[in-house]
């Protein structure tokens, strides 16, 4: 029996893909890399010249920030310094404080108070008197028109409170003068009259003589609601120098003391801490709005010395317009 021949099967060939180059079989194009992106093949062929480009960029960019940084301020003109001080004029002030507006207010008030007599030191044995300083406004003509010529035997401070020149100031301000002169806050002097005294307040009353044409008197408040604590301010010629102001607060109310200057127990005082000196007795205790509620009179001190150490007194306004013959507030 004849064998049948056997034959093996042969697998064919898949046709090669789209990505299969003529002439490629498929092992070959597997093989093959992708070309690259378009943005990848611009940088590669123009590598250099983009190098190039960014160094140069780089370097311009480096001068100019040199040039903002090192470049001198420009000059200051006229017009740069018009500007600024316009600017400081335009600028609000600050507010004045509560002193200043009390002391603005009762300032065209206040007076130097001079207490004169004559000058009758004897000279020497042997020697001619020396002549004295002359003070201003010390001089008065009697009736040959002569001048005489007074000293200033002391100082103090007086308030006015009316229109027609009546003054508040301290009995041992005025205590043994020949003579009294005022000067107001324009400059006027003028001589005055005693209307009245009240030795156990230590007050007086005077009258100028001669006015300013501007005279403004002072207000005056009763101590009734006045508490401890409440700001006062004292306003004066300390030791001739002034009018000055000093700001402090009520320390006490119904006080006792015994005036060394005055010689005598003063009692329902008030107590502050504004200071006072030599020179302040007869001038007004005030409030933060200006109205007077005290005419200053003494200050404590423990020791020998006449200088201020936190303690003074003021007589109450209430005493000093009985006084006056002014209605009790």
């Amino acid at each position: 029996m004849a064998r049948t021949t056997l034959y093996s099967r042969s697998i064919k060939p898949k046709p090669a893909g789209p990505n299969v180059m003529h002439g490629q079989d498929a092992t070959t194009a597997a093989r093959t890399p992708a070309p690259p992106s378009a943005i990848k093949a611009f940088f590669r062929r123009f590598e250099k010249p983009l190098l190039l480009a960014a160094g140069v960029i780089t370097t311009f960019l480096g001068v100019a920030l040199y040039d903002v940084i090192a470049k001198p301020p420009a000059p200051i003109t006229q017009r740069d310094i018009d500007a600024a001080v316009l600017h400081t004029l335009k600028k609000k002030p600050p507010e004045p404080s509560r002193a200043s507006i009390a002391y603005g207010v009762i300032s065209p008030s206040i007076v130097l108070v001079k207490r004169l007599g004559k000058d009758d030191e004897p000279a020497g044995k042997g020697k001619k008197a020396k002549p004295k300083k002359k003070e201003q406004g010390d001089k008065t003509a009697d009736k040959k028109g002569e001048s005489k010529k007074d000293k200033l035997k002391g100082l103090g401070t007086g308030v006015v409170f009316s229109e027609n020149g009546m003054i508040f100031t301290c009995l041992h301000v005025i205590a043994g003068a020949e003579r009294i002169g005022v000067v107001f806050g324009d400059g006027t002097e003028s001589d005055v009259e005693i209307l009245s005294v009240q030795p156990d307040n230590d007050l007086a009353v005077l009258k100028a003589k001669t006015l300013p044409d501007d005279l403004v008197p002072a207000t005056l408040r009763s101590t009734k609601g006045l508490r401890v604590g409440d700001e006062v301010v004292a306003v004066g010629f300390p030791f001739g120098i002034g009018p000055s102001a000093t700001s402090g607060i009520v320390s006490g109310l119904r006080r006792e003391h015994f005036s060394e200057e005055g010689q005598r127990n003063l009692i329902d005082l008030i107590q502050f801490d504004a200071a006072a000196n030599p020179g302040n007795s007869g001038g007004p205790l005030i409030t933060a709005d200006g109205d007077v509620v005290g005419i200053v009179t003494s200050i404590m001190n423990p020791t020998d010395e006449g200088f201020f150490v936190g303690i003074g007194f003021a007589v109450p306004i209430e005493n000093a317009a009985t006084g006056a013959g002014l209605s009790p507030f």
